[in-house]
């Protein structure tokens, strides 16, 4: 059996760590499946919009790829803490272009992955700008913002770890919160928007305010100290942005099933995923992030198929071949496929608990454009041939 993709896949436009600022008081999760958002929202933005087509066409756009994370009003928190979006002091500070950037760059490393076709995504220009637009109708317009001031950086080393290390992580530790040394943040960024979020916090989210509770000259400290991690070169362009037009759907067609114990009826652990794949078993895994982030890496043999892409779901053989789910959340989209799948009566799914950030935390396999070494034709999964009869579960 074999995955055919006629035209670029649509991607998942989960839009966790966008440019907003959390703190370390952050304290709301969620990782239960959401319901696809309704047309609904789309008619009252329109509405409320005076009928701009711009801002109409981008609340689609949002409502079908943004809200499953980012909640269906834009104010986040629907899943793996992604950040609310139409806070006013981060409308009010953000730049449309700025707004664009996360879209169409991403946040490599997170679960936020990169929607400008330029990086294998599937949004044109025209369409980030309309999802901008729809932003920028729930808040207000840019403000001038004060300087971002001078610090010094090895100071600023000192109080980030002691006020905000713990939330946003650093380069060797991810946290909870927008992680503030990505490279894609600090490009589309400013020193000034970085001021302007710790002075002013992200109401009504859980980033308060640190006026008062740091000095103009710490403040300075902490942005110089994050300022001094911008790259010093643009993003280089990726070589390859499209998937390939014909994948095999089962890997190790000949192999024996495997026998997964799941946690809470639903959940795989990684380390069986894993042992699986070396044991040469058949198996489906799905990759459900985005088609970019695939494009990146992915765990050999996984096929790409986005958590609102299911009308490939039918490549998916109900034979009782055991089909694996993972994402980077780690368990919204990925969840949302093994939730279809299990509509679909399906016997044997999982989703993989951890992820595959714990994966590539690991040092497991991974292949893709973005990994150096790719695993050796003696480790990597065949893969079922088409026109070769499927062995019986």
């Amino acid at each position: 059996m074999r995955f055919r993709s006629n035209s670029r896949p649509v991607l998942l436009l989960a839009l966790a760590g966008l440019l907003s600022l959390s703190a370390c008081d952050r304290g709301v999760t969620s990782t239960v499946p959401s319901a696809t958002p309704s047309a609904e929202p789309v008619k009252a933005e329109l509405v409320a919009a005076g009928g701009d087509p711009a801002v109409g066409e981008g609340a689609k756009s949002y409502a079908k790829y943004c809200a499953l994370c980012h909640a269906k009003d834009g104010t986040g928190y629907a899943a793996d803490n992604a950040p609310s979006l139409v806070s006013k002091t981060f409308l009010e500070s953000a730049s449309d272009e700025l707004i664009a950037a996360g879209i169409r760059m991403g946040r490599p490393g997170t679960a936020m992955a990169a929607y400008g076709q330029a990086r294998g995504g599937p949004l044109s220009e025209r369409e980030i700008q309309n999802v901008v637009r729809f932003l920028r109708s729930k808040g207000p317009q840019p403000v001038p913002l004060p300087p971002g001031g001078e610090g010094d950086a090895a100071r600023g080393k000192e109080v980030f770890e002691k006020n905000c290390q713990t939330c946003h992580g650093n380069l060797a530790m991810r946290g909870n919160a927008v992680n503030l040394q990505n490279p894609e943040l600090l490009t589309a960024a400013s020193p000034a928007f970085l001021r302007y979020a710790i002075v002013n916090g992200r109401p009504p989210t859980p980033m308060p305010s640190f006026q008062g509770r740091l000095s103009e000259q710490e403040i300075g400290d902490v942005v110089s100290f994050l300022w001094s991690f911008k790259p010093a070169l643009p993003t280089p362009e990726v070589k390859k942005t499209d998937v390939p037009s014909d994948l095999p759907v089962v890997i190790n067609p000949k192999g024996k099933h495997p026998k997964f114990t799941l946690r809470d009826g639903r959940f795989v652990s990684v380390e069986q995923v894993k042992d699986a794949l070396a044991a040469k078993q058949r198996i489906v895994i799905i990759d459900a992030r985005a088609t970019s982030d695939w494009i990146q890496y992915h765990i050999p043999g996984a096929i790409p198929l986005p958590y609102h892409d299911r009308d490939k779901l039918d490549k998916v053989p109900n034979d009782g071949t055991w089909v694996v789910a993972y994402c980077a959340c780690p368990h919204h989209a990925s969840g949302e496929v093994v939730d279809a799948l299990r509509a679909k009566n399906y016997p044997n799914t999982a989703v993989m608990d951890e992820g595959i950030l714990f994966w590539k935390d690991r040092g497991y396999p991974l292949t893709g454009e973005a990994v150096k070494a790719a695993p050796s034709a003696s480790a990597a999964p065949s893969a079922a041939k088409p026109g070769k009869a499927k062995p019986k579960p």
